[in-house]
């Protein structure tokens, strides 16, 4: 089965309906195969004293202003529906709390995902676990504890789940990449295993995940490295998200052989030529 990839738009839309809009057609065209936003109740996820503190951004000078001007709502969110569906291309949010699982339902994306940073929280896996759908499982910021207790509560409640290994920094040093992870994790849970990257530049190391038996890969996608947003630095490109999805699909043309060894077809007029002077026995 070929290697699904993940194009996270994420928040990286900095709130601009025509800008998301813009990122699908760009990653429809790069060759992803799912096009994936955030969805948050800021109330919920953030305290009011939290919310309350300064941050100049586009949209005012406090953290809520902030927060709020990069959320999608109901509008937006139906836009994107609709549009996906015109453009033929997949697409589905990670919900970062109990009122946002309920907002994306209406939508009924046949996937959905556990943020890293969530994976520790019982309850909410819980919830979104008994929705049934295929979920990724993102581990950055986990032990391998926490991983056992969210891979159990998918397990119970009979729920499709693939965990994604992930590095959450924003980005991080390629040493820290840890890509053996990706067999561990496969053999430890008999589980998918794909790769959530957040690597500086480049696409060495996702696509060197594929080679190691990564079943998806996501990446942050931008217009512009270089936009107002936390996530941007982390990001690629269009341009470097064509790069790096034929990069995927040659590695897994060259992952397609049989576990045989004989000569090629191809071989056989080289090895007459290159061998002629060895004399028979």
């Amino acid at each position: 089965m070929s290697v699904f990839v993940i194009s996270e738009i994420g928040i990286n839309h900095n709130g601009d309906i025509d800008l998301a809009k813009k990122m699908i057609d760009l990653s429809k065209k790069s060759g992803a195969n799912a096009v994936k936003f955030q969805k948050r109740d800021i109330n919920i996820v953030y305290s009011k004293e939290q919310l309350d503190k300064f941050r100049e951004s586009p949209w005012g000078t406090t953290e809520r202003e902030q927060k709020q001007g990069l959320e999608f709502g109901q509008k937006e969110f139906e836009i994107i529906d609709e549009y996906c569906r015109e453009k033929k291309i997949e697409w589905f949010a990670s919900a970062w709390d109990e009122n946002s699982i309920k907002f994306l339902d209406q939508f009924n994306s046949k996937k959905q995902k556990v943020p890293s940073a969530l994976i520790v929280d019982l309850d909410y896996l819980e919830i979104l676990s008994k929705k049934n759908k295929y979920t990724y499982i993102s581990t950055g910021m986990s032990n391998m504890e926490n991983i056992e207790d969210a891979v159990n509560i998918f397990k119970k409640n009979n729920c499709p789940f693939e965990l994604m290994h992930c590095i959450s920094a924003y980005p991080f040093d390629d040493g820290l990449a840890n890509l053996k992870m990706i067999s561990f994790l496969k053999e430890k849970f008999n589980c998918k295993v794909g790769y959530s990257g957040h690597e500086k530049g480049g696409m060495a190391i996702s696509i060197s995940a594929v080679a190691l038996g990564a079943t998806s890969i996501e990446r942050h996608f931008t217009l512009d490295r270089t936009m107002y947003g936390s996530d941007q630095a982390a990001s690629i490109t269009p341009e470097g998200f064509e790069i790096l999805i034929k990069g995927i699909r040659k590695v897994e043309l060259a992952l397609s052989g049989k576990l045989e060894k004989k000569i090629l077809d191809i071989e056989i007029p080289v090895a007459k030529k290159l061998r002629a002077h060895i004399k028979k026995k």
